[in-house]
């Protein structure tokens, strides 16, 4: 599962706690994903997920994203990892909870 994988890896690479799910204390740096899709094309697992990466400000949420797709981009080496691309990434503040955040959407094949 995608989802593992990618806990696991950014879990152990980056220096800000990672989850899945808001939890109801967050602190003010941390990295949250989703799986946005998913599909299976010549036996191969596709998947994009969106990483966001909050911070206090918006240089430091800019500066978090920098180190996730440094992160993702190793996560290739992984034997079960097939193809990482990022698709895109941009500020993509929370205007609801007035929180500084980065998303950075990842296209990703797998085993």
């Amino acid at each position: 599962m995608i989802e593992v994988i990618t806990l696991n890896f950014l879990t152990e690479y980056l220096s800000v706690p990672v989850y899945t799910e808001h939890q109801e204390d967050m602190p003010d740096s941390f990295v949250i994903f989703e799986k946005l899709s998913g599909g299976k094309k010549n036996h191969l697992n596709q998947a994009t997920l969106a990483i966001q990466s909050y911070g206090p400000s918006l240089a430091e949420s800019a500066m978090l994203n920098e180190e996730v797709k440094q992160a993702i981009e190793k996560m290739v080496e992984l034997p079960s990892i097939s193809r990482v691309e990022l698709n895109s990434d941009y500020n993509f503040t929370d205007t609801e909870t007035k929180r500084y955040r980065y998303q950075a959407v990842v296209d990703f094949i797998y085993f």
